[in-house]
């Protein structure tokens, strides 16, 4: 062979090499791509729309036609710091995030020259519309708390519209923090403050009243107890000393001169329980007629 046809060969071999380098590509497993020839897709003869490759090895036609790959995974789109004001004129300070991802390669392309910055700027504007309108709508308590769910699930029905336009769709879409801004924060937690001092106030005012009317009630059951008590009392010391009476009058009765006994000896000892009790009185007293030995052996004779 000689050196002219064997660098013919070699010349070959080269361009064809270059020609399959610049002919063939890998479409990855995540993501997929449109052919450009001459700066237009290229489109599927049989169905008439624009041409999706699919993961693996494909071909087009060198010098002649471009390609652009996209990401068919779901992305992040970070919303941070944006200021909506609510019902109130209360600006709140508002970080979110959003899932989306894109369902038609060729209207993405269309409508965004295959830009993802494009595309995260057209949903970004959209969101932040969405939430200025469903804030304004409602009020500082029902942003925070009660309806928080169903301001996301508009906000991502409502910008899901737009994202067809363009070819993507919003997975999700979630609130991350809700803040004040440094300026009005102080006044709000004044407010709130107050309001909490005033329901204090008044379940300390509504205590004390309770506490007054569960006092006065037992006053009124202590003063009730203890009339029923001393009338109760009354009745049986009436009892008992009507019943003592009674006896005495049956003892006094059976022996009249033991009873009259028996009453001076309580008499004496009622008189002398006192060492220091002193008693001036004559000796022919009747208080001491017992005490009189004259008059006891009279009355034994």
């Amino acid at each position: 062979m000689k050196g002219g046809t064997k660098t013919a060969i070699i010349s070959a071999v080269v361009v064809v090499v270059l020609m399959m380098g610049l002919s063939l590509f890998i479409v990855k497993e995540t993501e997929r791509a449109i052919v450009l020839r001459l700066g237009k897709m290229v489109v599927d003869p049989q169905t008439k729309v624009p041409m999706v490759l699919g993961p693996g090895l494909q071909y087009k036609f060198p010098l002649l036609d471009s390609v652009r790959i996209f990401d068919q995974r779901i992305q992040s789109l970070e919303i941070s710091s944006s200021r909506i004001p609510t019902q109130e004129k209360k600006e709140l300070i508002v970080d979110l995030f959003t899932k989306w991802r894109i369902t038609d390669f060729a209207k993405f392309y269309t409508t965004t020259g295959g830009s993802k910055v494009r595309a995260e700027r057209l949903l970004r504007e959209k969101i932040v519309d969405g939430l200025r309108g469903e804030f304004g709508r409602r009020k500082l308590n029902d942003v925070v708390s009660q309806d928080r769910q169903k301001v996301m699930d508009k906000i991502r029905s409502d910008a899901n519209g737009t994202a067809q336009t363009l070819g993507v769709e919003v997975v999700d879409a979630r609130i991350v923090r809700i803040d004040l801004p440094p300026e009005v924060s102080e006044a709000v937690f004044n407010l709130m403050r107050t309001e909490r001092q005033r329901v204090a106030a008044e379940h300390r005012a509504q205590g004390r009243s309770r506490a007054e009317a569960i006092r006065a009630d037992a006053d009124a059951q202590v003063t009730v107890l203890k009339a029923t008590a001393e009338r109760e009392a009354n009745q049986i010391r009436g009892d008992g000393e009507a019943r003592a009476a009674q006896i005495y009058a049956d003892v006094y009765g059976q022996d009249p001169e033991f009873y009259s006994f028996y009453r001076s000896l309580e008499a004496y000892r009622e008189t002398f329980k006192n060492n220091g009790d002193m008693l001036v009185i004559k000796p022919d007293d009747a208080f001491f007629k017992y005490f009189r030995r004259s008059n006891v052996g009279k009355k034994e004779q």
